[in-house]
């Protein structure tokens, strides 16, 4: 049986004269025997979704730090919204969906405990900074599977490169995962903040609301509609200028009233110290890392880098207990 034949030539009847075919990738930095069953993007998304930094994600705070509540997203439920919607609008477009599911679940695979303000922080004290984004092709590409990487297609690492930087993606599915971050993350944080009474709708400008709805189901609505229709058959994913001007006022005024709100960020001063006084302890101490992460540095790897993969691959709760392990006396008996 030639099953993945089959998807293949199936994948240039039905899909787009703009998609990315799984036939047509440019491939692996490690060439592979292909699998008969899956496609090449097949492969990437499987390999993304069964390896352990993925599974990290469900323990990385999204926005909110520690919130008393069950229902406010975590890094993981970010990845799942934005990999829906991705793939909603790719399959509208006709895209390659597996593509888009591929770079959407590994897009932010890198992401630090304690979300955009441990990022800060190992910014701050790695000497050449750090970025979540470039440190999710790391993931990907070098330290899961024991330092051999995923070995994914340039596509789905081009996908998970570009999500957030000043470079757009080679492909038009990278470019629906990039948007499709955005719009997750404005929409569920704003959810999140009424759940957590920082805002209520009322809060958020009419200017913005009357284009894009008053709920954030109608605002996802309006915006994934609007992708649609003005991306359908072009080479190009694109907003109308309305909605788009009205998604980034979104965004400025999220930035200004809950991203930097105290009630929402009070914890946050806390969480970067337990950060900055672990990074002191592994520059001082590198022997206290795992022993995978001490052979990295003994094979060559700058000290600061391999910190960094190691920090930044805690879960927020792991984090908390190993600064408990060095700084808080426990008791003890004789």
């Amino acid at each position: 049986m030639k099953i993945k034949q089959m998807q293949e030539e199936f994948e240039k009847i039905r899909l787009s004269e703009y998609a990315k075919l799984s036939m047509d990738t440019r491939g692996r930095k490690i060439e592979e025997p292909p699998c008969d069953m899956r496609t090449e993007f097949q492969r990437d998304r499987d390999r993304v979704l069964h390896c352990k930094a993925f599974r990290r994600l469900k323990h990385k705070t999204q926005v909110f730090l520690s919130p008393e509540g069950d229902h406010y997203r975590t890094r993981l439920t970010h990845t799942l919204e934005v990999s829906q919607i991705a793939r909603t609008i790719a399959r509208a477009l006709r895209l390659n969906e597996d593509l888009v599911e591929a770079a959407a679940l590994g897009h932010d695979l890198g992401h630090t405990p304690f979300g955009h303000a441990g990022e800060s922080v190992l910014n701050e004290m790695c000497s050449f900074g750090f970025k979540h984004y470039e440190q999710s092709v790391r993931v990907v590409e070098k330290l899961e599977n024991k330092g051999t990487g995923l070995n994914l297609t340039l596509e789905t690492i081009d996908g998970i490169r570009n999500h957030t930087t000043s470079s757009m993606p080679s492909t038009l599915e990278g470019k629906i995962v990039r948007l499709s971050d955005k719009i997750a993350y404005i929409n569920h944080d704003i959810d999140d903040a009424l759940r957590g009474k920082i805002l209520c709708e009322e809060d958020i400008p009419t200017e913005y609301t009357d284009i894009l709805g008053a709920t954030t189901r109608i605002r996802l609505n309006t915006l994934v509609h609007d992708i649609v229709r003005n991306s359908y058959e072009q080479p190009d994913i694109i907003m109308s200028k309305d909605v788009e001007a009205a998604m980034a006022g979104l965004r400025k005024f999220m930035f200004k009233n809950v991203y930097a709100n105290s009630k929402a960020k009070d914890q946050e001063q806390k969480a970067q110290n337990v950060l900055r006084n672990l990074f002191d302890v592994y520059v001082k101490e590198p022997g206290k890392m795992p022993e995978e992460y001490s052979e990295m540095i003994k094979n060559g790897e700058e000290s600061e880098r391999v910190i960094c993969d190691y920090i930044a691959g805690m879960t927020d709760r792991y984090a908390i207990s190993k600064f408990e392990e060095y700084f808080i006396p426990r008791a003890w008996k004789i």
